[in-house]
């Protein structure tokens, strides 16, 4: 009796409050925005597994100093942009260029040889821009704003402290000029010292930009992130400080903020975590792998947060979702920076790629995989557990499920009014279990899948699980 006046508590006071509207959008279990109440269940980080190398560093241009990876997927094509440079020294310095690669599948890579820059004594390379300090941390992205130039199609900004963030512009992603000479973000001392990124939100109808900036909190100066947004790329609001809400401070040294492709309302962020000062191999084992003398007196790894806009970032995950590893190279300065940008590579299958060894000859590319929108799950374990929302709203006719299950578990759905009180039809006595791992899966009850005549109504989910993950669902009209 307890516990039910307890829920009915718990559920009353969203009562009169605003349904969220999600409409056929694909929601994910990576905030709590849209969760009432959790009993016996969690949200639970899940982390990438490593395949191995896919591209090695090892051209004269390129080297141990080779980062700010970005990848692109256009249309059949991914591209693969990243710093070339392979001495330590200044940001921004003559010999930083910018390589670019190919793949037809995400997983094995070519480097065409282009012949537009001569380096090394040779135009016979890979190499798309020569043009330090921009080329220090150039980040490219395909823009996809409506009716944009087919010249301007691919878009980039690179830049350091000393000469503010620049534009450019490339009709095929290969051939690359500068939108104008002035900068669209002035210099500054405390800024920019990271991979920079924009890139143009459909979800704000706005071009957004995340850069690096510091905050000092108490007697530390901590690297942080900072965003702007345009609407035309060249001309930019005031820059305003990211927040975290009551997440501590860390050092987050690239942000890799993007739109998740199966969910643009919903920006991932895969985050190089730095721990300066943070020493975990000694000198002798820094020859042993022959990492450049200045870079093992630090270590980083990777964190997964979200935005959903604004200026707000949310950390439910503070754990690491990409650990450093096995092997004393995955524990120096600088290494295990995530490329940005998580591309589908498979019909279940998506991969993130993470800068190793740096400062090391043997500095390379590493794929990581996950099931597609596998950042994190719902998850109840063998004594069962469930989920209920806040009031939302939707529209489409399916519910659409991506789950996995022991052989002895089950995911099962009731749709309750917006009091919480089961629809008559679609209550957990109505429901059907699921069983198995499915990317994509309707729920269904006795009746069957649709639930047309509730679209647009406010009402509450209720997932119920037992040694289950659910990782995302959506309503949506199946085309006939």
């Amino acid at each position: 009796m307890h516990v039910a006046l307890h829920l009915l508590i718990a559920l009353g006071a969203n009562l009169g409050a605003q349904p969220i509207d999600i409409g056929s959008r694909r929601e994910l279990f990576l905030d709590r925005l849209l969760i009432d109440k959790l009993t016996n269940a969690r949200l639970e980080l899940q982390r990438p597994g490593e395949v191995g190398p896919v591209h090695k560093f090892d051209k004269p241009w390129e080297g141990a100093f080779s980062g700010y990876s970005t990848l692109i997927h256009d249309d059949g094509v991914y591209r693969l942009y990243y710093r070339g440079v392979p001495n330590s020294g200044k940001d921004g310095r003559s010999g930083e260029v910018t390589c670019y690669a190919e793949s037809r599948d995400g997983i094995h890579w070519t480097r065409p040889n282009l012949g537009l820059h001569e380096v090394y004594g040779t135009k016979d390379n890979n190499v798309i821009l020569d043009m330090p300090p921009f080329t220090h941390n150039f980040a490219p992205f395909l823009d996809k704003k409506p009716g944009v130039p087919a010249n301007e199609r691919f878009k980039a900004i690179g830049g350091t402290g000393r000469t503010g963030l620049a534009a450019f512009a490339s009709a095929d992603g290969i051939h690359w000029r500068k939108m104008r000479e002035e900068p669209i973000l002035p210099p500054g001392p405390a800024r920019y010292d990271s991979q920079n990124l924009a890139f143009y939100s459909e979800h704000e109808g706005r071009y957004i930009c995340y850069f690096r900036t510091f905050r000092r909190i108490g007697s530390q100066n901590y690297r942080w992130i900072s965003r702007t947004t345009s609407a035309d790329f060249l001309n930019w609001s005031p820059p305003e400080e990211m927040s975290f809400g009551g997440a501590p401070p860390e050092h987050l040294y690239t942000n890799q903020t993007s739109p998740y492709f199966r969910a643009p309302h919903i920006r991932v962020s895969i985050a190089a975590r730095f721990f300066p000062g943070r020493q975990v191999i000694d000198d002798s084992e820094a020859r042993a792998i022959n990492v450049d003398p200045q870079y093992y007196k630090d270590i980083s790894d990777a964190v997964l947060f979200t935005t959903r806009g604004g200026t707000t970032y949310d950390r439910t995950f503070l754990d690491a979702f990409i650990r450093p590893g096995l092997g004393l190279e995955n524990w120096v300065s600088r290494t295990n920076y995530p490329a940005w940008n998580v591309i589908q590579t498979g019909p279940s299958e998506m991969s993130l790629y993470v800068n190793k060894n740096y400062g090391q000859p043997t500095a390379q590319l590493v794929r990581f995989t996950m099931r597609l929108d596998g950042f994190a799950s719902l998850h109840a374990g063998a004594e069962g557990g469930e989920l209920i929302t806040k009031p939302i709203r939707f529209q489409g006719s399916t519910l659409d499920l991506n789950f996995a299950t022991s052989a002895g578990g089950s995911v099962r759905v009731e749709l309750q009014d917006e009091s919480g009180k089961p629809i008559p039809g679609y209550s957990l006595a109505d429901a059907r279990e699921l069983i198995g791992d499915q990317i994509s899966r309707a729920a269904r009850w006795t009746a069957g899948v649709d639930v047309h005549s509730l679209a647009g109504k406010t009402i509450r989910l209720r997932f119920v699980l037992k040694d289950a993950d659910l990782f995302s669902f959506r309503f949506f009209r199946p085309v006939d």
